[in-house]
């Protein structure tokens, strides 16, 4: 087994839905039958921003069931509604983007916050299962300029040796929130991941990058680094958890006529939410990670919509309001959000031979994330490059 090379494939997917979940496990035994399922180990890699995969320890939380990762994603889809007044999604504001670009770009701010938060991987290897699915989940496969065509590459392999071990430091910034592009030219971090690669002479292969121990309050993700994103809309959701939920709600409470019924209306969502979370929380996923917090009963949280609702007619400031009910909720960012210390970025050769190179996706970048300056100029992140067989 050991001394077969690795499968490559690319596959093509055509999402049905906004929010889909492909099992790509089932297109590729529809395509090459038993061939794939002679590797016992396999390498997804999506090459997108909104779409991506769940790392092998949640899914098996989840016991790969659709269900369940539907559920998942469905909790961080209440937090980061759609058309919740991102930045992003205010598209006369993207200078990068042509007048034409303007009049299809999705407005999706929401997809690539779920992402994130959820712990979506843009690469991440799996014990190979043929009788078990892997769900390629898209956030935002249909939109107003059409259905998209996503592409998905897996490596199948036979073992995984790691090669070496690197400690590589990053400019950390002064800002106590803020998110930084490691990709940026000027870093020189990913330059230094290359050169990794280079000398162990890696055809086939995965760097695997963390945060150090001694880092605390930040994560690590691969997205797209848009300015109003990162630096807006994340900001944002880091601050406030809970922020575009409950600007969400506001609007609901807009029409005075309609106020008492939707304001009934309003706190059942936020149990079904709540619940949800907790649910999840019990199940050992990254959400809640750290330790549950109190769950809370119906009447607390009717007691928090009603306040709520009380501070909107008072006309009380929305960022008091959002600082209320992320407080009552008691929900702050480093356990609400399945925010991850750890990326693995994919290494591919193309020819199957010779020194392979990370396949970045358009838009893709590692990003460096902190709720909290650090107290030096530069965090450490460990590498570990690995070589499959």
């Amino acid at each position: 087994m050991s001394s077969d090379p690795p499968f490559k494939t690319t596959l093509s997917i055509k999402p049905a839905a906004r929010t889909d979940f492909i099992d790509v496990q089932a297109k590729l035994a529809e395509e090459f039958g038993s061939e794939f399922g002679r590797y016992p180990k396999a390498l997804y890699i999506s090459h997108h921003t909104t779409a991506g995969y769940l790392d092998q320890r949640l899914a098996q939380r989840l016991e790969h069931d659709a269900e369940k990762v539907r559920e998942y994603i469905k909790v961080f889809h209440e937090v980061f509604p759609p058309n919740a007044g991102y930045e992003h999604d205010e598209l006369e504001l993207r200078t990068e983007l042509s007048d034409e670009q303007k009049a299809t770009e999705p407005e999706n701010a929401d997809s690539h916050l779920t992402f994130i938060s959820a712990g979506l991987q843009s690469a991440t290897s799996y014990d190979n299962d043929a009788g078990r699915p892997v769900w390629f989940v898209d956030l935002d496969g249909v939109h107003r300029g059409g259905t998209r065509d996503r592409r998905t590459t897996v490596v199948g392999y036979g073992s995984e040796e790691v090669v070496a071990h690197a400690r590589l430091s990053a400019e950390a910034s002064p800002r106590s929130i803020d998110a930084l592009d490691l990709r940026e030219p000027g870093s020189g971090f990913v330059d230094r991941l290359e050169n990794l690669v280079e000398e162990h002479g890696v055809s086939y292969g995965r760097l695997d990058v963390s945060l150090a121990p001694e880092e605390t309050d930040a994560s690590l993700t691969v997205n797209e680094y848009e300015p109003l994103l990162m630096k807006n809309d994340l900001r944002g959701a880091l601050l406030s958890p809970l922020r575009f939920m409950a600007d969400q709600s506001r609007q609901v409470l807009r029409t005075p006529l309609s106020l008492p019924g939707k304001a009934l209306r309003l706190p059942g969502k936020a149990l079904r939410l709540s619940g949800k979370a907790i649910h999840v929380a019990r199940m050992g996923t990254t959400v809640l990670r750290t330790s549950p917090g109190p769950v809370l009963d119906t009447a607390t949280v009717e007691a928090v919509h009603i306040l709520n609702w009380a501070l909107e007619r008072m006309g009380v400031d929305e960022s008091v309001i959002a600082r209320v009910l992320n407080r009552a909720l008691a929900l702050p960012v480093g356990r609400f959000q399945g925010l991850r210390r750890e990326v693995s970025l994919p290494v591919i050769h193309r020819d199957g031979e010779g020194k392979g190179e990370i396949p970045w996706g358009t838009y893709q970048s590692p990003i460096l994330i902190q709720w909290r300056a650090p107290k030096g100029a530069t965090r450490e992140l460990d590498v570990k490059l690995v070589r499959f067989a």
